[in-house]
Formats: C-alpha cells, structure tokens, sequence
C-alpha cells in the first residue's frame, strides 16, 4: 500500500523539482549573463531594473542616489521645454521669488573682488535694525571669514538665508574703515515685492511696473490702484516688460479688475486635462478706465496670458515687442526627499482661442533656447514687417485679426533703440563695467549723495558732474581703451545707463524706474493713444461691396496707429 502511495507520487515530485531547477537555472543565468536579461519591458521596470544592476554589477562603487539626481533633469528635458527637476536643496530658492516674503537678513547685495558689497538694506528689515547699512562690506560671517573665492552667490546665500527667528553675526567694514565692526542680525520675514513702482507718471496717467506674479502680487495691485484713484487717475499704464510669469490664478484675478462681467480671461486643455474656463464675475472696479498694457521679449507666460485677456476682450491697447511665446502650464509636484518637478500638464488658451506657445521639439531644442537671438539677428526688434506670424489667424471680440503660435504681437510695436549703440558701449555694458564704476562712485561719494532723496533732485546734480568722462578715465584704467569718437556717439546712452545704476543704488527700485521712463518711447507711445482717445480698439472697417472685378482700399484694425502695413493692396471683390 505503501510503495504504490510512493509510486502515485513520484512523478508529481519529479515535476516539482524539474520547476525548482528551471527558476534556478534561469536566475543564476539571468544573473550572471548580462547579454541575457529576462527584464519586463515597460519604461518604469526597466529604468528601475537598470539602477538595480549598475548598482549591483558596475564595475566601481556608484552613487545611485547622485545618478537619479543626475538623470531627472535630463528625462524632463526630452518633453518640453519648461518640465523641470528642482532638488530639494534648491526648491525654497526656486519658490522664493514667487511667495509673498521669505526669511532672510534684509539686504541687497553684490560680489566685487571676491567681497560681498551691501548695495541696499531694506527700510527697517533685520539688518537695518542691527546696523549694516549700504556700502559695508561683509567679511565674515558667524565668526568665519568670509573673502576670496569661496563668495558665490549661492554659497552668501546660504549662508545669510535663514528660519525666522535665528540669528547670524557679520563683520563689516565701512567704506575707509580699517577696524571690522560686529553685529549680530536677527533673521526675520522679508516682504518681496512683485510691483516694484507705482506712480502719477503725468497730471492724469498712473504707471503700475508688475515684476512677477506670485502670491501677494493681486492684493499690491489693488493697493496701488487705490493709491492712484486719489491721485486724480483717469488713465492707467500696466508695464509688463520683462515679467517672465508666475501663478496663473494671480493673473486671473487681476485682469478680472479691468473686464465686464462674464468674460473669457484663459482656458486651459491638455491630455489629462478638461477645458477649464476662467472667466471675469463683473465685480472688477476699473472695467471702464482707458488701459494700455506694455511688453516686451521677455514678457511670458503670466504676463502673456494678461496681455493676451485685454487684446481679444478689445479691452484695452498693447504696446511693445512680440512675447516670449511660453504658453504651457506647469503643475509643481513634491517627492518627499523634498525635491520637486515643474510637469507641464496643459496648453493656455486666450479667449479667441489661439495657443501662443512658440514651436518647439522635444529634447535639447537649440532653435527654442535661441530664439530671442534669432529675432534679434532677424531685425524682429527694430521692424514690425520681420515678425514671423506662425499659425492660423484668429479674431477679437470685435474682429480684429490675431495670431498665435508664438507670442503676443502689440497693437502698436515699438522698436529697441539702438541710436547711439557702439562697438565701445557693447563692451562697457557687457563686461560690467559700467555697474562697477556706478558701485565705486556711489561708495566713493555716499556722503554727498545722501543729501538727495528723490530721483528729480540726484538725477539733475549726477548730470551735472560730467560722469561720462569720469566713467572713460575708470574704464580706461581697467582695460577699455578710450574711443572719443563712439564715446561722443554713445554719450546719452551711457550717462543714462551710469546715472541710472547710481540712483538704483541710493535710492529705490521704483525711483530707478522713474529715471528709465524719462525718455521712454514706448510711454510716449500710451500718451499719444490717451491723449486721441484710442485705448480701447474700434471694430475694423468692413469691405465695401462691390461689382465684379472693382477694386477697393481696405483699411486694416491697425491704421490709425500709422503702421507700414495699414493698407492691404487693392483687392478684386465679387457679389
């Protein structure tokens, strides 16, 4: 009975170990063969079995953490464009500029000669309170000197960053001080502006300069409306110039001050993502108030969807240079090492329906990244007729032509001005001459300049102090030969730019920007369209019907600007 149990079982247990050899032999070959892999093939698996073999078989010790860290990047880079890896020891960094205010000492600062310079101390901030004041130099830092080639950017930063609450002690040296003074700063939260001036910018136009969009910037566009209101408002400028972006919902919300109920402000679409609608509830206090929009090349994003929202709601006039062309919607998700990825998730849509993402391919685009160049070597920047319309056209809510496909083009363009640009500026301006010279002046001088506390007053005595020649006889003495032919050329432009840095340095942001705006043209440009009445765009002249084979003029949306290219060429029309 027994023995023939046995016999029963035995090729069941033959078979057992027949399968038990095979999953043996199959892992040690697997294992051991490397040109032999049994790997699932699907992207996830094989990018973890990858890291699972280097980590076990390569033949040196690999730092797999550093290689993912190393890989991330490069994985999102093969999307688009503007999908990207943040470590974790540079996400604060990356969110900074966008929150409302961050902790920190309070201080401006450059790097010169391997020193850090305190350019300007924030009005009552930390540091302020502790002592340091513009022009120290800061030698150390918690004890430890802090010179040479160990001052980066990032390293003061680091270092001067901090929680709320801590506190850091420096020594500085004030300008002709020989003996190091100590005081010890108390970190604390520091406001970050994203409206830098808000100002009367003559008897009845009120200038508003949005840096960025971030957290606070709906809350500082409301107070710098209601501070203009009670300064007889009765235009208004937004300059949008270099704003590269920031929070959508930040935008949203300020163009919905300027639209009547029930407006389309953007939509957004993607893959995984629904059409969603963003439209204006029509509690907006300036819906009826003249309103021209400045931008530039290196307005995106944000800005882009701003100017985008007033153009096709024929809601008020741009003026400038074609956008950047950033019409992609990143969403930021945490890992929890503290890292983070910016993953593109949608398109942007402005209300007549153009997408004004510029063309890209995916991977290491050469084309995207020098596309700004590209313009500029195109002549895009001094001639509305270079301007490349890619895509179909589309129309505003009264029908006026608009394109998409990469940017937004102005109502009425302004060329860069390039009269009086030399061989001897470029160089004075790239190589940083000039912000150098505009530091050791101001440092040199600080006394007297002190005596001066609004932009008027020090702009009119530095225009007295002959500080071009100054500025040859310092640029000189580093290097840049003296050319007094482009010098006479350059002349405005580098008083300008050298004035300009001296005031930033002394004064303020906003009285930095009040000096540029002097002899802005594209401010003239919104004087001109308030002072016709034109802000808000008149619907296009319709073709007038006529017999077969007439020809008649068609006047375009754009003619009472003056364009070039005001009028079509005679057109045959038919019944």
């Amino acid at each position: 009975m027994n023995k023939n149990k046995s016999n029963r079982l035995m090729p069941l247990v033959m078979a057992a170990c027949v399968v038990v050899g095979i999953v043996i032999g199959t892992f040690y070959t697997s294992h051991f063969t490397g040109n032999r892999l049994s790997i699932i093939n699907t992207g996830g698996n094989k990018i973890n079995n990858l890291l699972h073999i280097v980590d076990d078989q390569y033949v040196d010790t690999v730092d797999i953490n550093k290689l993912v860290e190393d890989a991330m990047p490069q994985i999102l880079a093969e999307l688009d464009p503007h999908s990207v890896y943040i470590g974790a020891k540079d996400v604060q960094a990356a969110n900074d500029d966008l929150r409302g205010s961050f902790s920190g000492v309070g201080i401006e600062f450059t790097i010169r000669e391997d020193t850090i310079r305190v350019q300007n101390v924030v009005n009552a901030g930390p540091a302020d309170r502790a002592g340091v004041k513009a022009g120290d130099k800061i030698v150390s830092v918690d004890g430890k000197p802090f010179v040479g080639k160990v001052v980066t950017n990032e390293e003061a930063m680091r270092r001067l960053k901090g929680a709320k609450g801590t506190k850091v002690k420096l020594g500085l040296l004030g300008y002709g001080e020989k003996k190091v003074r100590f005081v010890t700063v108390t970190r604390d939260d520091i406001p970050q502006r994203s409206i830098s001036a808000t100002y009367m910018i003559n008897d009845n136009t009120g200038y508003i300069k949005v840096k960025s969009f971030g957290e606070n910037t709906y809350p500082e566009l409301l107070i710098s409306l209601a501070k203009l209101s009670q300064e007889d408002l009765q235009n208004l400028v937004i300059d949008l110039r270099g704003n590269v972006g920031g929070y959508m919902m930040a935008v949203i919300q300020m163009v919905n001050e300027f639209l009547p109920k029930d407006r389309l402000i953007v939509y957004t679409q993607g893959r995984k993502s629904p059409r969603q609608e963003y439209r204006s509830d029509g509690r907006g206090s300036y819906q009826t108030i003249p309103l021209v929009v400045l931008i530039d090349e290196g307005s995106a994003s944000a800005s882009e969807i701003f100017a985008g929202a007033i153009q096709d709601n024929d809601r008020g006039t741009i003026i400038g240079r074609r956008s950047f062309g950033k019409g992609l919607v990143q969403q930021p998700m945490a890992f929890n090492d503290g890292s983070m990825i910016r993953l593109t998730i949608a398109r942007y849509y402005t209300p007549s329906g153009r997408c004004i993402q510029k063309p890209y391919t995916s991977g290491a685009d050469k084309n995207y990244e020098d596309d700004l160049m590209t313009r500029y070597q195109h002549g895009e920047y001094f001639s509305q007729d270079s301007i490349k319309h890619e895509g179909p056209v589309f129309h505003t809510s009264i029908g006026r032509p608009v394109y998409g496909g990469g940017g937004i083009t102005p109502d009425i363009f302004v060329p860069e001005d390039t009269l009086g640009v030399t061989s001897y500026y470029k160089e004075a301006a790239m190589t940083g001459l000039i912000l150098q010279f505009a530091y050791d002046y101001t440092d040199s001088n600080r006394a007297k300049l002190n005596e001066y506390t609004d932009m008027k007053s020090l702009h009119d005595y530095l225009n007295k102090q002959n500080i071009v020649e100054r500025f040859v006889v310092y640029a000189d003495r580093k290097g840049l030969r003296r050319r007094n032919l482009m010098i006479r050329k350059s002349h405005k432009l580098l008083e300008r730019f050298i004035v300009s840095r001296i005031i930033y340095s002394m004064l303020d942001e906003e009285e930095w920007t009040k000096c540029l705006n002097m002899d802005d043209p594209a401010i003239e440009k919104a004087f001109d369209v308030f002072r016709a009445g034109k802000s808000f765009p008149k619907k296009p002249v319709e073709m007038k019907k006529g017999r077969k084979g007439d020809k008649t003029a068609v006047v375009m949306s754009n003619a009472r600007y003056g364009n070039k290219r005001s009028y079509a060429a005679y057109m045959p029309l038919t019944k």
